[in-house]
Formats: structure tokens, C-alpha cells, sequence
């Protein structure tokens, strides 16, 4: 059973960056592409980034491109999400999700597994 667990949240002011990561155990991430989603107070999780098995093709909605960066370190089996200029529009709940197979997924329901969620609050 594969467990993922994030960490990296917390409370910034827009502006800041903050680094996410994503640590995959009973598994291996290199079979997986990963994603990273998050959920707003009162909204559906979304879509925000994600990445294929290899790490060489990554996507973003659009609201995130230029600002957020997904990655992975097969070696330590991690998953990150690198996150500038971050926007009070940012604060959410973020979940990483892992799916089997090579291909980038942006629905929910493509993905196998999931972690518990980080919080990330950014103040204007």
C-alpha cells in the first residue's frame, strides 16, 4: 500500500515562496506520475500541477504557470512543488496524488493514491 505524506505548509504573506514536498513510502515514485492538487474553503479540489513517472514533462492550470514548479527525486522518493510570488488566491488545502502509469492526469479520479493535505495560507 503506497502512503504519501506532505509537509512544507504554512502561513506567508503574498509574495513569499514556500516549498512543498510530497514523501512516497510502499512504493516507488518512479513508477507513478504525480500530481498536486488543492482545495479551497468552500470549492472542489482542483487541478494545479503535474508530472510524468520520468520527471521529463511536467503541466500546470493556468492560474499557477510561471509561479509554480513541480519536480520529483526518484532517489529519495519525493515529490515537490516549488511555489513564487504566491497570491492570497493560493490559499488551500494541498493534496499529492500518485498515480499508476507513465502519462500527466489533471483529474481527480485518474489518481490512485492520495496524502492527508498540507495547509498553505498566504495573507495580502
Amino acid at each position: 500500500q503506497v502512503q504519501l505524506v506532505e509537509s512544507g505548509g504554512g502561513l506567508v504573506q503574498a509574495g513569499d515562496s514556500l516549498r512543498l514536498s510530497c514523501a512516497a513510502s510502499g512504493g516507488t515514485v518512479r513508477a507513478f506520475a504525480m500530481g498536486w492538487f488543492r482545495q479551497a474553503p468552500g470549492k472542489e479540489r482542483e487541478f494545479v500541477a503535474a508530472i510524468n513517472w520520468s520527471g521529463g514533462s511536467s503541466y500546470y492550470v493556468d492560474s499557477v504557470k510561471g509561479r509554480f514548479t513541480i519536480s520529483k527525486d526518484n532517489a529519495k522518493n519525493t515529490l515537490y512543488l516549488q511555489m513564487n510570488s504566491l497570491e492570497p488566491e493560493d490559499t488551500a488545502v494541498y493534496y499529492c496524488a500518485a498515480k499508476f502509469g507513465l502519462t500527466i492526469e489533471t483529474t481527480l479520479g485518474a489518481y490512485d493514491y492520495w496524502g492527508q493535505g498540507t495547509q498553505v495560507t498566504v495573507s495580502s
